[in-house]
């Protein structure tokens, strides 16, 4: 094998970016909580850094890309990484060792489970979400990477994901709408994010990492990954113009917490386009992510269900789109070597199954995720008890708090 070197670095690089894309969850949600929940979303994030790289490296790798078990999933071949030698080539681009392309890919596999977090803020055991999260990637997750990009059913079928429409942020969002669904509402409400600025952190660290994301996701440098780059900031820029001017209409002022959402709905939507399509495409489907994430957000309040930091409006529904919006607007122009044409360019049987892939997706996310919550229950209370809930999770759990109380800061002083 001979390393080119240049893509080698690049992607040494975008692993790092997607790697820092999850402290940017963590601060993300950390600021949309009250003060008494900071620390317990935001370990749910770093834990997923630790634990899923246990089981990514344990049998997570080898069910996503080794051989083949009825074009749903991988096995066993490679757990533990056995076989894998220091110049073998990776499976996307020969010029790349398969050591940087695990790493790669272990990345999204930290960041995706961590997104669902934040529809059950506030209200789940550590324990129950330990359990969820073992569960959820290797019964979720993984098969969704091996159909798609790992040489299964739906990669074979002609379906296209360019960095995670489905694979992340789809199955994420309708696991989050199971959640809501089977863990039930919150009886303590937080009064409302208690750190706008945490949340902009967050937004920042997201943005700057979806390069990575995205960019990465062609695993090489070229124009595609040029393109990808583009349209990644594009879509984020015009999405959060699009929610921050539908909210200031509606609202009358114009609201920072919705601007900073409205970026990461463009970022999701764009996720699964963002090597297929031209810019011009990236800013009209931003314009899109940002009105239709903004409308479902506000159908789920006018529903009442208690998805507390929006995972389902933003995660679901943008991958949902994005996925749909490339069934349209895919362009050959773009991307000759591996893309297609949509459907505007008279490719109707690609739109239909990108539809297809995403209702499955869709379907097969919900209902494993609320089985799964089900089996948990029985293990250990999903819920914790409302106690501790009043009392705050960080204190009530883990034993810590994000800040010191008024009175003991003047003790202190």
């Amino acid at each position: 094998m001979q390393i080119d070197t240049g893509n080698t670095g690049f992607m040494l690089l975008c692993c790092s970016l997607v790697m820092l894309m999850t402290p940017g969850l963590a601060f993300f949600y950390g600021g949309l909580v009250g003060r008494k929940n900071v620390l317990a979303i935001m370990m749910q994030s770093f834990v997923s850094m630790g634990w899923t790289t246990v089981l990514w490296y344990g049998f997570g790798y080898s069910l996503c890309f080794s051989g083949d078990v009825g074009g749903v999933i991988g096995n066993f071949d490679m757990a533990f990484l056995h076989g894998v030698k220091l110049m073998d080539p990776s499976p996307i681009n020969s010029g790349i060792p398969v050591i940087v392309f695990i790493a790669y890919q272990m990345m999204f596999a930290i960041i995706t489970p961590a997104l669902i977090t934040g529809a059950f803020a506030n209200r789940v055991s550590f324990k129950a979400y330990m359990l969820f999260l073992t569960g959820w990637l290797t019964f979720v997750y993984f098969p969704f990477v091996h159909m798609i990009w790992g040489g299964g059913i739906l990669q074979k079928w002609g379906v296209l994901d360019f960095a995670g429409g489905i694979v992340v942020h789809n199955i994420a969002g309708m696991a989050a709408l199971a959640s809501v669904l089977y863990i039930g509402k919150r009886k303590i409400l937080d009064r409302g994010p208690h750190s706008i600025p945490l949340v902009a952190l967050g937004t920042g660290l997201l943005w700057f990492g979806w390069y990575g994301f995205n960019a990465g996701s062609e695993f090489r440098v070229d124009a595609v990954t040029a393109s990808a780059f583009l349209n990644t900031d594009i879509a984020a820029s015009f999405a959060a113009v699009s929610w921050l001017t539908v909210e200031w209409m509606i609202g009358r002022k114009p609201k920072f917490l919705g601007l900073l959402t409205g970026a990461v709905a463009g970022l999701a939507t764009i996720t699964p386009a963002a090597g297929f399509v031209s810019p011009s495409v990236a800013a009209l489907i931003g314009i899109i992510a940002g009105i239709v994430c903004y409308f479902a957000v506000a159908l789920k309040n006018k529903l009442h269900l208690d998805d507390a930091l929006d995972v389902w409006g933003v995660h679901g529904v943008g991958g949902f789109l994005g996925i749909i919006l490339l069934g349209v607007f895919a362009s050959l122009s773009f991307n000759p070597a591996a893309g297609t044409d949509g459907l505007l360019a008279g490719n109707v049987t690609f739109f239909l199954k990108q539809v297809a892939a995403t209702l499955f997706s869709s379907v097969w996310a919900f209902g494993f995720t609320y089985g799964m919550l089900w089996l948990i229950d029985l293990i250990t209370p999903v819920r914790v008890e409302e106690g501790s809930e009043g009392m705050g999770l960080d204190s009530a759990l883990h034993g810590e708090t994000a800040y010191l109380d008024e009175e003991v800061a003047t003790a202190v002083k």
